[in-house]
């Protein structure tokens, strides 16, 4: 998730540009695609190509309809209850008094936020060193991971203002580099799609979904639009609009760099170079010039989503804190930065980096994005009657939210079960914390967050 520096402030982390005027449709889909277009596309190629080879555009579109079936009830919340806080607000209000609800939805969105965090800085470090000898270093890999880490830690601790700019210059300049880049290489391409369809008829239906479901992480951002409830114009027409124009450009942006990929690069390099497969083709079908700009495209897009995600993350987490679901001291701040917050969730994504391989961050990331919104989607089935919600649309997307998650289990539960045990492990822990800090929530909330309304 990128979030931008300095579209937030106050003491929610809540999205606030400062402008004159109030932001339209445009501004609101530029926010969201933001969000959405991270370091996702670079991450989820080489292993969706591995798995399911030319209809990896099919996948990456079906993940992108089930991002719109998770975004209808973040939208229909949107505009009921008009708040900046957006998933954590949303659940703890419908299910306003219980503490449980509150404490579980917190760690577990804040964990998804870290498992992001991880993801980008893994595939950061996978691109960075990718034209080096010792680009199969896992070692060298994690390293540098936690390397870029401490760096944008560091520049959300003592420079928030001024990494505002560099920001926005990474989102334009990333967008731009992503469209060069697809159409490059579908101009470069060596095979045809028919041919390359005739090559791959013996495919998996489940295989492809399967797919679809990973790929979800990637759409993950588009949420951020809610954030800016606050500033916009008419929030009741142009939240919808605006989240449902993003996700179908990032879908179309997402689908085209995975045809011309497909097109392009022997799939035997890009499954053989998982971690960096974009750079890893680029360098025999376009020279060393497309490989750098692959490269500077893949270290753009995840630098701003690893500041973006430091910075708009560790304030939930700060209010999360106050709210007394997670220990008090990362709900301190210095000179309004939650500094605690902010090494906290930086030191738990390399622990997660050196605990997990890309796969499994992957894996992770989008199975706790899926319950998330399967949750959200819940929480608007159950007043549905206030947010003028469609019955049937409602429990198609819970359906299809769950179907997703169930798809991921069931290929670990098959292919890899040691990585899901490790899932499983980490949400065993993460619950067991959250019903730890529901009992104790009451007692060590702080001044300014009441039981029923605790600011998000």
């Amino acid at each position: 998730m990128t979030l931008l520096p300095k579209q937030l402030n106050g003491q929610n982390g809540s999205v606030h540009r400062k402008r004159e005027k109030n932001l339209g449709v445009p501004e609101l889909i530029a926010i969201a695609l933001g969000g959405m277009v991270g370091g996702g596309i670079f991450t989820i190629l080489g292993i969706s190509v591995a798995m399911v080879g030319v209809y990896t555009p099919v996948a990456i579109a079906i993940g992108g309809f089930i991002a719109a079936m998770a975004a209808y009830s973040y939208i229909k919340l949107g505009v009921y209850y008009q708040d900046e806080g957006a998933t954590y607000s949303f659940y703890k209000k419908t299910f306003a008094g219980s503490d449980r609800a509150a404490s579980l939805i917190g760690w577990w969105v804040i964990f998804g936020y870290i498992s992001t965090l991880a993801l980008y800085a893994y595939t950061f470090a996978s691109y960075a060193i990718s034209g080096f000898a010792m680009a199969e270093s896992d070692w060298l890999r994690k390293a540098i991971a936690g390397a870029v880490i401490l760096v944008f830690t560091l520049i959300n601790v003592w420079s928030v203002k001024g990494m505002g700019k560099i920001e926005d210059l990474m989102v334009y300049t990333k967008l731009v580099i992503l469209i060069v880049i697809s159409f490059v290489l579908i101009n470069n391409s060596n095979t045809s799609l028919p041919m390359l369809i005739e090559q791959g008829r013996d495919f998996s239906l489940l295989n492809i979904l399967i797919v679809a479901s990973l790929t979800f992480v990637a759409y993950e951002g588009f949420q951020l639009v809610i954030n800016a409830v606050n500033e916009m114009e008419q929030p009741a027409r142009n939240i919808p609009t605006a989240v449902y124009v993003a996700i179908a450009l990032a879908t179309a942006i997402y689908v085209v760099i995975a045809l011309g990929a497909i097109l392009a690069i022997p799939f035997a390099d890009i499954i053989a170079n998982q971690e960096y497969a974009l750079a890893a083709g680029a360098n025999g079908v376009l020279g060393h010039w497309g490989t750098d700009l692959v490269v500077l495209g893949a270290l753009l897009a995840t630098s701003s989503a690893i500041s973006g995600t430091v910075f708009g993350a560790s304030r939930q987490m700060a209010i999360i804190a106050r709210d007394g679901y997670f220990p008090p001291i990362l709900a301190k701040r210095k000179e309004r930065v939650p500094v605690y917050s902010i090494i906290t969730m930086s030191a738990l994504a390399f622990v997660l980096i050196l605990a997990g391989s890309l796969q499994v961050i992957l894996e992770f990331g989008s199975v706790t994005f899926l319950i998330v919104s399967f949750l959200m989607a819940y929480a608007n089935f159950r007043i549905r009657k206030q947010t003028d919600s469609s019955t049937l649309v409602t429990l198609i997307a819970m359906a299809g939210l769950a179907m997703g998650t169930l798809f991921i289990i069931y290929y670990e539960a098959v292919h890899q079960p040691e990585q899901l045990l490790f899932i499983f492990g980490l949400y065993g822990i993460l619950s067991l914390m959250s019903w730890l800090y529901a009992r104790i929530g009451r007692k060590r909330r702080l001044p300014g967050a009441g039981p029923t309304d605790r600011a998000a």
